[in-house]
């Protein structure tokens, strides 16, 4: 593959950091003002960060855990996520959770958006993962559910997903575990939204292949692999035991040769066959992810094995976690970090949990007990 793609964790320079979610998020949905706090693990101290004022009063507690794990991190806080503080910080640039239309409006940078929002459409994926010759499941794409004919309907293998084109946080997606609750979930869709029926793809193990574009290099970032609750994302886990870069290292290359800045990552299903294995390409998100999160962490903490997970708790406040002993300690390489703390205020948090998959595992059981 080209020698433009670098691997491993590569400094990122001086960025204004604002990953309020709120502009591409599913509606209604309790809690995801919150997610801005999150990215502060990833940040640099010449960086500045926008954070939601709500979560200022847990600054210091967040600083001293980061502090006593080694994490550097961002003190240049704005309490504020209003876009329009991009563009006061001259010679910053911007890293932004999802690169859309109200961030374009902040940042001018035509080419990123016109990428960005070519293949967050699913159908466009398809299209150009066929034209570069990467493995997809069978997939027909439609732009609306009216394209779809009886005949589609009657010849397509069962399961199967009916997707829209463009979802956000898995809303618009249907599994069919035969024709009639196809037919169903066909009536979910109004006329002129563009989907897709795509094969269900018979496999436990989905991956999460992400990239970093820094200055003019492609970065391989890392390859973790989901951790699923039946269909559900429950988190990550690194290392994988596969690293299929090159199932997709040319769709990454072109999205970056067309302007694609910053973390954006590819679902990968593995698929077991008698001729051997094969990494079907689902999707790309355009941006940041879940997983984006602790991978940059651990890259900073030179962390080789990990796991991230949402933990649901009782405690509303940092300062009443009793957790300060199991937190991440550079000489074991074992421990603790907590990664979206925002999300404390509903109950949640997102740790990543560092040391062997046993010492993951005793850690989980001991969390389930303290949180």
């Amino acid at each position: 593959m080209s020698t433009s793609i670098s691997h491993g964790y590569l400094p990122a320079g001086q960025y204004i950091i604002n990953h309020d979610i709120m502009h591409c998020t599913a509606e209604g949905v309790s809690g995801n003002d919150l997610y801005s706090g999150r990215a502060l693990g990833l940040s640099e101290p010449d960086d500045y960060i926008q954070l939601h004022p709500v979560l200022k009063p847990m600054w210091k507690d967040i600083a001293l855990h980061y502090q006593r794990i080694g994490l550097s991190h961002s003190e240049n806080v704005i309490w504020d996520v209003s876009l329009d503080q991009m563009a006061a910080y001259e010679g910053y640039r911007p890293s932004v959770f999802y690169f859309g239309p109200e961030e374009s409006k902040a940042w001018n940078d035509p080419a990123w958006l016109e990428t960005v929002e070519f293949i967050n459409s699913k159908n466009n994926f398809i299209a150009l993962a066929m034209r570069l010759g990467i493995d997809v499941p069978e997939t027909i794409c439609f732009a609306s559910v009216e394209a779809i004919s009886e005949l589609d309907i009657i010849s397509f293998n069962m399961p199967c997903y009916l997707k829209a084109a463009i979802s956000v946080s898995g809303v618009g997606i249907y599994r069919c575990a035969n024709r009639e609750e196809l037919r169903d979930a066909m009536n979910n869709f109004e006329a002129g939204v563009p989907v897709q029926l795509q094969e269900e793809v018979k496999t436990d193990v989905f991956l999460n292949v992400q990239y970093r574009v820094i200055d003019d290099r492609l970065v391989r970032l890392a390859v973790s692999e989901q951790i699923l609750d039946g269909c559900a994302h429950q988190g990550n886990r690194f290392p994988s035991g596969y690293e299929p870069w090159e199932a997709i290292d040319t769709m990454a290359l072109w999205l970056k040769e067309r302007g694609m800045k910053g973390i954006f990552a590819f679902d990968l299903a593995v698929v077991e066959t008698p001729d051997g294995v094969r990494f079907h390409a689902i999707e790309c998100n355009p941006r940041f992810n879940g997983a984006s999160y602790p991978t940059v962490i651990a890259q900073k903490l030179d962390i080789p094995q990990w796991s991230a997970m949402t933990f649901e708790t009782q405690h509303l406040k940092l300062s009443d976690l009793d957790i300060s002993d199991l937190e991440f300690d550079m000489k074991t390489g074992e421990g603790l970090v907590i990664v979206n703390w925002g999300t404390l205020l509903k109950g949640k948090l997102v740790l990543l949990l560092a040391g062997s998959p046993e010492y993951q595992e005793a850690l989980v059981e001991e969390l389930r007990y303290r949180l």
